[in-house]
């Protein structure tokens, strides 16, 4: 027998406008609450909300809250990846400047990233995305969204910032790193320089997901040189920035850091949030894996700043991965074993869920 809610998960398919926004914005509490009313009937009303996805911005907004949260299903999730078409409407939609609902989108995509599935994105070519991105490859128009629309430049309803959650999980994959760090036939430039510079963005969802993709990236142990590199990604001061707070140091310490570290305003903020501090702090100790990398860090005088970050951090994992760091470079090399890096990439996002 039929209940009400069922008779509200039916009405997603009305032919009247009203009553499809209705049930969308009634439905929406049901997809955290009582998920498993959209898996009946062989997902059917998952169905119906892919073509949502396409109707009146209102009810497209509902219908994209909802499928976030019922991402956080595998078989929902896998359902939402392995389809060409609702693929391509959420790239189509997103890659548009003129999308009001770019932002739902791009979390929805953040949870893409869950999916083994979604590896094929890093290979996929579709049509142009002008003006938006020059690229005619799905992975570079993101890329593009998230770099140029940052400050709601792009597109002004959208910050594209939960793009940095797709990314990292990418990043964890091989194929993944080999694009992240990989000049571009149509821009020629190695995508994770695009990246670096949004470390201290204003947006905690847009710096968490960019430290984690770099600190993936940086498992590349011949792309060391690169990230080093001042004509290149010059990434040490991008991810030393954040650690640093308003401490002074003295003209000893001071001598040999990179000039951007230097002479630091005295109302600096160091981040506030712990885990991307430890995202960096590991990064760095990623980089200690070769031998030019730890002499390169004590080179710049890295060692003052994780002492000034581990002392005024009050946070366990900061100050264990500031310990960790701080025992490979300042040990001395002839007595040194294996350096401790870590194994493999975390789980350093979790699914996006909306209320």
């Amino acid at each position: 027998m039929k209940t009400e809610l069922d008779e509200l998960v039916e009405f997603l398919h009305h032919g009247n406008t009203q009553i499809r926004q209705i049930a969308c914005e009634n439905l929406v509490g049901y997809s955290t609450s009582k998920p498993e009313i959209f898996k009946r009937h062989q997902l059917l009303p998952i169905q119906d909300l892919k073509l949502l996805v396409r109707d009146y911005t209102p009810i497209a907004a509902n219908a994209l809250t909802i499928l976030v949260n019922l991402s956080a299903d595998q078989e929902i999730l896998d359902n939402l990846v392995s389809d060409d078409a609702f693929l391509e409407t959420v790239l189509n939609k997103v890659t548009s400047n003129k999308e009001r609902n770019a932002d739902g989108i791009s979390m929805l995509l953040a949870n893409f990233g869950k999916s083994d599935k979604i590896k094929r994105l890093l290979t996929l070519k579709r049509r142009s995305a002008k003006p938006v991105s020059d690229s005619l490859f799905a992975i570079d128009q993101l890329m593009d969204c998230f770099v140029k629309g940052a400050e709601g430049t792009l597109n002004p309803h959208s910050s594209y910032d939960y793009l940095s959650y797709l990314f990292a999980d990418l990043s964890k994959l091989e194929e993944g790193r080999a694009y992240f760090t990989s000049r571009q036939e149509y821009d020629a430039v190695v995508p994770v320089t695009k990246l670096t510079v949004f470390t201290e963005h204003t947006s905690t969802i847009r710096r968490r997901g960019v430290a984690s993709t770099i600190k993936n990236v940086a498992f590349e142990i011949p792309f060391h040189p690169t990230l080093f590199s001042e004509d290149e990604a010059n990434l040490l001061p991008y991810i030393l920035l954040p650690i640093m707070g308003p401490e002074e140091y003295s003209e000893e310490d001071t001598a040999d850091m990179l000039p951007d570290l230097q002479l630091l305003p005295p109302d600096k903020q160091r981040e506030s949030d712990a885990s991307i501090i430890v995202t960096h702090l590991e990064t760095l100790l990623l980089l200690t894996t070769t031998r030019e990398g730890r002499d390169r860090l004590r080179a710049v005088s890295v060692y003052p700043v994780i002492r000034e970050c581990h002392l005024h951090v009050n946070d366990d994992d900061v100050r264990e991965a500031c310990d960790r760091l701080v025992q490979v470079i300042m040990r001395d090399e002839e007595d040194e074993g294996k350096t401790s890096v870590p194994q493999s990439q975390d789980e350093d996002q979790k699914v996006v869920e909306l209320f």
